[in-house]
């Protein structure tokens, strides 16, 4: 099988686990690949997220490595046994920037999500024609075809609530981004009330910070936590105009968990932050 041209984020997450395991064991590219039967250059585009690798070596792997984290390997086994074109984000595959499909790939997989956003509302949760709004406030300007897939693409995210199993969103939402008006007071005023709605489902906790909170949280761009099947395995995304990132060094998995809770504190809670948003919709 030839080598991916552009591995997306997950598959680039399975490879580097792979090779966090046999650092942690001691052990080179070259004896690593020379177990499965490949030499030192393919086992570091496996590594690498360009080549795929079977379950079955991966298992190999994990017992040269010593690795005893059952939970983990069947982890990793299920990343493997994932293919491409069977999702639905894979119909924009050519069509949108890769960070785009890496985006709702991870919130596939992902077990919880917790998200802060300063100056818009959460992908997940935006009406259609606030997000088409953002989209064309880009610098420079969008394509109109751009703009219309972009908005599509976002919609069809959605999916994420309508999974039997769902997982829960956190949303904690800064005052400012509520009373930003992007598209017009219409279309915040709909976007808000959508807000209202959407935190009313039991898979949603929308918390608002006040303008009135007086700690400090330095968040100046959006930040997803996406929880893993094992902690091992959690991811942050944050997003900017020119492209996400994501990461996963364990220092900064807890750095973040630690954001989101100072976060979670500042904000009001449910309730309170619904009534707020209320409040600020009226207001328009």
């Amino acid at each position: 099988m030839p080598p991916r041209i552009n591995p997306s984020a997950r598959e680039r997450r399975l490879g580097a686990e792979l090779r966090k395991l046999r650092e942690k064991a001691g052990r080179t590219a070259r004896e690593a690949g020379a177990l499965i039967g490949t030499d030192q250059s393919k086992m570091s585009n496996i590594e690498a997220g360009y080549r795929a690798i079977s379950e079955e070596r991966i298992r190999r792997l994990a017992a040269y490595y010593a690795c005893t984290d059952a939970a983990l390997i069947e982890a990793l086994c299920a990343m493997a046994g994932e293919r491409r074109g069977k999702r639905w984000w894979d119909e924009y595959r050519g069509i949108l920037s890769p960070d785009f499909l890496d985006v709702a790939e991870l919130e596939h997989h992902a077990t919880y999500l917790r998200s802060v956003q300063i100056v818009s509302i959460p992908g997940l949760l935006q009406t259609e024609d606030y997000a088409e709004a953002l989209f064309r406030g880009g610098i420079p300007p969008l394509p109109e075809e751009e703009v219309r897939v972009r908005t599509e693409y976002r919609m069809r995210r959605k999916v994420f609530f309508e999974r039997p199993d769902s997982p829960p969103l956190q949303a904690i939402i800064h005052e400012a981004a509520l009373r930003m008006r992007f598209g017009g007071r219409q279309v915040v005023r709909n976007q808000l009330e959508h807000l209202i709605e959407s935190s009313r489902s039991p898979a949603v906790d929308v918390r608002v910070v006040p303008f009135t909170n007086e700690r400090f949280i330095e968040a100046t761009q959006p930040v997803v936590y996406a929880g893993g099947v094992v902690p091992h395995l959690d991811t942050v995304h944050m997003d900017s105009p020119y492209g996400g990132r994501f990461a996963d060094a364990e220092t900064v998995l807890e750095n973040y968990r630690a954001f989101f809770d100072h976060a979670l504190r500042a904000a009001l809670d449910p309730e309170e932050s619904r009534q707020l948003i209320h409040h600020i919709a009226r207001e328009l």
